[in-house]
């Protein structure tokens, strides 16, 4: 804004002259402010009415090279009139895709809640930094108590925790915390003093455990993966066994990484089994509920984390089912001596000074490997402040609802073929479009049914109708993802995502 507000209405530099001027500053503030106005109404407008709007469209598909063209992303010496930059941020909101709308089934996250959006706008409108209590005292208090209610759902009555740029960063915070716990020594004297470290989880478990084993130095090949059932969830019995196998190989097992809410399947593994296992053998268990920790705000769905309060970490995204807006993830940890302290703090004297007029406890920033911190703990708060733990409870029960009602009209039709019952709010399915109706025992059967998805995906995007996701899994050739859980969704969207994958795939 401050290149902006150093041209005139016609886009042309002003005179330099003013640069000299110590007592007038460079962003007029009136101006300034009156662009932020307009552009405020376009966003409800194009985001918050149009982007919830049923009859307009998910998204506005271009190619790249078009959209490039149209958007005009080209940066220049001189800046640009109001008018036209008002026009770029019709233009961004136009062509993005629309997560909030009700037909938006594409991701673990979507919908809109305007608490939570009043306190994404406020969070950036103070740009503060939250790493020591005279930077953001608010936020320092309201972290804390936010991380302890969150602490509390979990079943610890202490513990510490960190809001994270994102459930990946609190998955690697965990196994870094835990190869500290059993190798301290590592933080000075690095990898060279370890041996081979072994990191147990599933197959179906979330991608950034193997990320976070080779962004440690521990290597992916030191990712083991244990069993699942049909339903995707860890088998305890193969876990002990590969461990055991791990010991006999000359490896320390030090980390097991669960999964509450797998992000195919939606499968939970059974923690208190697995509680089991990790302390036959003394490892860190952490559970990632990024996905599926919301369930426990649900006093007729948390029996599925049942064991999590055994667990040594959490990683939790509210952003996702509670719809906090990207990004709100946290890491709750069960452990009272300072451990995430200890493992991370550089002590940098000119941030963190000892001889402070406060506490010097509420400087909470060198629990962090960041030293920019941003604050996600606003959105959150605020909208618990709102609706309070029933409505985030209501939120949850509901979406089970949708996917229960979902579930028994795919049943009705012939050619919606469910891989399984679902656990939670995921819902995988093939659909069979009539080329292959009839063909089960053709041998290039499941080579045709893996092309039916990419189609139909490729044809509602560039109609915009709606977005859904396919992946393959496993032996399993592609198939269709649907996650519900928007409270802005309704009965009509549900049947009308059947209608739809229909009429897209009945000419295949």
């Amino acid at each position: 804004m401050a290149n902006m507000l150093s041209f005139s209405s016609d886009g042309q530099s002003k005179n330099p002259t003013h640069l000299n001027d110590q007592n007038k500053p460079l962003i007029d503030h009136t101006e300034g402010q009156l662009f932020l106005n307009e552009a405020f109404k376009i966003i409800v407008e194009e985001v918050l009415c149009k982007g919830t709007d049923v009859k307009q469209k998910v998204c506005e598909w271009k190619e790249p090279e078009e959209l490039a063209q149209l958007l005009d992303l080209e940066l220049r010496e001189t800046g640009e009139p109001q008018c036209r930059l008002l026009e770029r941020v019709r233009d961004v909101a136009k062509y993005s895709v629309k997560t909030c709308h009700p037909r938006f089934f594409n991701q673990q996250f979507g919908g809109v809640d305007y608490h939570s959006l009043t306190g994404r706008f406020l969070t950036e409108a103070l740009n503060t930094n939250l790493f020591t209590y005279e930077a953001a005292p608010v936020f320092v208090l309201m972290e804390n108590e936010v991380l302890r209610e969150l602490r509390l759902l979990v079943g610890w009555t202490e513990g510490d925790g960190l809001f994270c740029p994102g459930g990946s960063t609190s998955n690697m915070y965990a196994m870094n915390l835990a190869r500290y716990r059993l190798f301290p020594e590592v933080k000075s004297q690095g990898l060279w003093s370890l041996p081979r470290l072994a990191i147990f989880t599933s197959p179906e478990s979330h991608y950034s455990v193997k990320k976070g084993a080779a962004f440690m130095g521990i290597g992916t090949d030191n990712v083991i993966l244990v069993e699942v059932d049909d339903g995707g969830r860890m088998i305890p019995e193969d876990l002990d066994e590969k461990i055991k196998l791990a010991k006999s190989q000359g490896a320390v097992p030090f980390f097991v990484s669960c999964t509450s809410g797998t992000t195919v399947q939606g499968a939970f593994d059974p923690l208190h089994r697995i509680a089991d296992v990790c302390e036959k053998h003394k490892l860190w268990m952490h559970v990632d509920a990024a996905w599926g920790g919301s369930v426990l705000f649900s006093k007729q769905h948390r029996h599925l984390m049942k064991g999590v309060d055994r667990a040594n970490s959490v990683a939790w995204n509210p952003h996702k089912m509670l719809m906090a807006g990207l990004q709100c993830s946290v890491l709750l940890l069960k452990d009272t001596t300072n451990l995430l302290k200890e493992c991370h703090s550089a002590n940098a004297t000119y941030l963190f000074q000892q001889d402070k007029f406060y506490d010097v406890n509420m400087d909470i920033g060198d629990k962090s490997v960041q030293c920019s911190r941003k604050v996600d703990c606003l959105k959150l708060w605020l909208m618990w402040k709102a609706i309070g733990s029933n409505g985030f409870e209501e939120r949850v029960d509901k979406a089970f609802i949708h996917v229960r009602y979902l579930v028994e009209q795919m049943k009705k039709r012939e050619w919606f073929h469910l891989l399984r019952d679902p656990e939670f709010v995921n819902v995988s399915f093939w659909f069979i479009p009539p080329s292959l109706r009839g063909k089960e025992g053709n041998a290039d059967y499941w080579e045709k049914l893996a092309k039916v998805a990419p189609v139909i995906k490729e044809r509602m995007m560039k109609q915009g109708t709606m977005m859904v996701g396919y992946q393959p899994l496993g032996n399993k050739v592609n198939f269709f993802r649907v996650v519900v859980f928007s409270p802005l969704v309704t009965q009509k969207d549900t049947d009308f995502f059947l209608d739809e994958i229909e009429r897209l795939g009945n000419d295949l």
